[in-house]
């Protein structure tokens, strides 16, 4: 398909996912203070975070095995970078420049943006940015 055609599926949005989580309240109410976001009611076995978009993370515990660690990336208006950063600091998780978490403390300026990433409560690993990456 070439990049001049229109996309055929261009009115597909994501609705939501599901995360795994040990703890379905403690990962939920991490990741909505961290955002200053929400945590909804339950729905069955799922503890949804509203991401204000029309997307909800839905989380789901998981205890017969291990958690396989993922990757969440949530654009954030520039104005509010600092305050989430600022969260992660009062709560005590460090944050990094980098996906490999080798360089703590640092905000990455990837795309004329800032970002970060940080550990969830059981290892996926969050991305915040003010810029979205350029796709070719």
């Amino acid at each position: 398909m070439s990049s001049h055609q229109p996309h055929p599926h261009a009115g597909v949005h994501l609705n939501h996912t599901a995360v795994y989580a040990s703890d379905r309240h403690l990962s939920a109410e991490f990741l909505a203070a961290v955002l200053g976001l929400r945590v909804g009611a339950p729905c069955g076995p799922f503890l949804p975070v509203d991401l204000g978009n029309g997307v909800t993370l839905d989380y789901c515990e998981k205890r017969d095995e291990p958690i396989q660690p993922q990757h969440y990336a949530f654009l954030v208006p520039d104005g509010q970078f600092d305050a989430v950063i600022a969260r992660l600091d009062a709560v005590g998780v460090t944050y990094y420049a980098d996906p490999g978490h080798t360089d703590p403390g640092r905000v990455n300026d990837l795309f004329g943006g800032r970002g970060a990433y940080f550990a969830d409560p059981d290892g996926h690993n969050m991305e915040v940015m003010t810029r979205p990456y350029a796709r070719p």
